[in-house]
């Protein structure tokens, strides 16, 4: 009596491939290998465009940190030194965060008027 197939697998053909004798053995390093490189490979994060309002002094600030950088041979990105800012602001402990965020003056929210 032939089987019937489940629901789950009605209408799927099943794959007919002929190996030649021998070639298990010989097939399972490249599965093997396949199978670490694709536990190696890194997911790129999903990116967040923003947009944000900031004064001028301090966005100056940012350009004298990319100039003090390359002093130091290393080129960095706005977005580098803002990202390494949240990463140092993070590590800080709660009375120190406390304390950098009570130094920012709060700006008002929305596009600056034209000049």
């Amino acid at each position: 009596m032939p089987k019937t197939p489940s629901p789950l697998h009605a209408g799927r053909v099943p794959k007919t491939v002929s190996k030649p004798a021998g070639t298990a053995a010989a097939a399972a390093p490249v599965v093997a290998a396949e199978v670490v490189a694709k536990a190696d490979k890194v997911h790129k994060p999903k990116l967040v465009r923003d947009s944000f309002t900031i004064p001028k002094d301090e966005y100056q600030v940012l350009d004298a940190l990319k100039s003090r950088a390359l002093g130091l041979e290393v080129h960095v990105r706005k977005s580098e030194l803002l990202r390494a800012g949240i990463q140092a602001l993070n590590a800080m402990t709660d009375r120190a965060l406390l304390k950098a965020i009570g130094a920012v003056p709060i700006l008002k929210t929305g596009r600056p008027k034209a000049d």
